[in-house]
């Protein structure tokens, strides 16, 4: 399959989405627009391989997802001297913490009034739009939206936390090795 310019305006169109994917992976833009550059490419490439009637960006986004845990694996494997000196290895938190704050984060869910649950399930969890929401609960739009801001400060208040800042920033207790050699360069 070659592209037409149907499928190459498309592509331009995404740019932007996959521009924000990208920073969950890459708190630096620039190592962020690398790995857009290389999913483009990528793409391009494999452009055969895309099966009309699929999401385009779905199968972008995974093509991305993909070039970075290709990266990662690339990094750990090629990164010099780290075998020679143990001081140099980032430290990194157990895993047990996070599964154990899941397990408080479906406990306070759980425990919402189900008016706000069923929002913060619809719209947080399962990516329901706004609109969407308000159809399948029978109510309006800014009811979802209240609705949800109210489920997300209850949600915050019964784990402790002081502000919605401190529930989605990570420490850099728990940053990603990669993450922690390319903060340097921040």
């Amino acid at each position: 399959m070659t592209l037409t310019p149907r499928d190459d305006s498309s592509i331009v169109e995404l740019i932007p989405a996959l521009r924000a994917f990208a920073r969950t992976f890459y708190k630096d833009a620039t190592d962020a627009d690398d790995l857009v550059q290389e999913t483009l490419i990528r793409a391009l490439k494999g452009f055969d391989t895309f099966s009309s009637g699929t999401q385009l960006k779905s199968w972008m986004f995974t093509i991305m997802r993909n070039a970075f845990y290709t990266k990662i694996k690339l990094y750990r494997r090629e990164a010099p001297g780290l075998a020679d000196c143990v001081a140099i290895h980032p430290a990194v938190e157990a895993t047990q913490e996070w599964s154990l704050r899941g397990k408080e984060v479906a406990a306070a869910v759980n425990r919402l009034p189900v008016r706000y649950r069923e929002v913060l399930v619809l719209v947080a969890v399962l990516g329901t739009s706004y609109e969407e929401a308000a159809v399948i609960i029978g109510c309006a739009v800014g009811t979802i939206k209240s609705r949800l801001s109210r489920a997300r400060l209850c949600v915050l208040k019964d784990l402790g936390e002081r502000s919605t800042q401190s529930a989605v920033e990570p420490s850099q207790a728990f940053v990603a090795p990669i993450f922690v050699s390319d903060a340097g360069r921040q």
